[in-house]
């Protein structure tokens, strides 16, 4: 069994590695070419097996009770499914500003090198989120949200916040350090450093949703909350059954002070200390899952 935490973690990430060199002999054996629909199934292997697989065998070679270190255990109370809904729809004018102020981003003359490399991964990101959202109809819609969506949500967590997290924590981390370098790595990990500061601090929201109800149930609802509404917005976007744009609510025009986006974190901000007031420490009995 393997007991030192830097050791598990950095036998979770081999693991992955492990995984995605599977990907890439899958992808290589096939040679089919990255079509929306090659795409959408390569984004369900990736998640099987470089974050739920790796996942669940290193910390069930690495943990007495690995479903509780991990928050599967525990069913997820009503209030804070209520409360991932109501604090997704309120931070969406704090998190596109922060969006909006993370891509204005600009180093110095010096590293003009590393700015450049570091568009040109952000526009491959891009280029491949946009094959993957591009749905004119509703099936394939349906698909996108299950695939970019739910799987996401469930890969992404089961590797960060249930295995990463919950193994620090098991070993006696402290609270926030230990959410906030997860969150980093879970930002840093998506190489999309424009996008990286907004991404961080919904890690931090996915973690601390994981350490005070106790059930990693909980930040997978959130997270895939979040991915799905970017695809459902998305495709009511291009086939002209919505107007709005989204991702722009809370972004001031030229000269306007962003009350909207403050007014979102004061509001995010209250919605966090609620749930560490109702959840922090409460993992009743009553609601493990046999």
């Amino acid at each position: 069994m393997i007991r030192s935490t830097s050791r598990r973690v950095l036998a979770l990430f081999c693991a992955a590695l492990v995984g995605l060199v599977l990907l890439s002999l899958v992808m290589a054996v096939t040679g089919s070419k990255m079509t929306r629909g090659t795409l959408l199934a390569m984004t369900m292997m990736q998640n099987v097996l470089v974050f739920i697989i790796p996942a669940m065998l290193v910390v069930r070679q690495s943990c007495p009770k690995p479903w509780h270190v991990m928050g599967l255990d525990v069913a997820p109370d009503w209030r804070a499914l209520l409360l991932v809904a109501v604090a997704y729809v309120v931070s969406i004018p704090v998190l596109n500003y922060t969006v909006h102020l993370n891509e204005a981003m600009h180093l110095p003359s010096s590293l003009s090198w590393l700015e450049q490399m570091m568009r040109a991964s952000e526009d491959a990101a891009q280029a491949v989120t946009r094959q993957l959202l591009e749905n004119s109809t509703l099936p394939a819609m349906l698909l996108a949200v299950f695939a970019v969506g739910v799987m996401a949500g469930v890969g992404e967590e089961f590797f960060f916040r249930g295995a990463m997290l919950g193994m620090w924590r098991q070993n006696g981390a402290r609270e926030h350090l230990s959410v906030w370098v997860v969150a980093i790595v879970f930002s840093a990990i998506h190489l999309q450093f424009y996008g990286f500061v907004p991404r961080m601090l919904i890690g931090v929201w996915l973690g601390y949703l994981f350490v005070w109800p106790r059930s990693l149930w909980v930040p997978i609802a959130a997270h895939a909350l979040n991915n799905s509404m970017v695809v459902i917005f998305s495709w009511l976007t291009d086939t002209h059954r919505m107007t709005l744009d989204i991702d722009h609510v809370g972004v001031p025009t030229d000269g306007q002070w962003p009350w909207l986006a403050l007014a979102s974190a004061l509001g995010w901000v209250a919605l966090a200390m609620m749930a560490r007031r109702m959840f922090f420490g409460k993992a009743p009995e009553a609601s493990r899952m046999e």
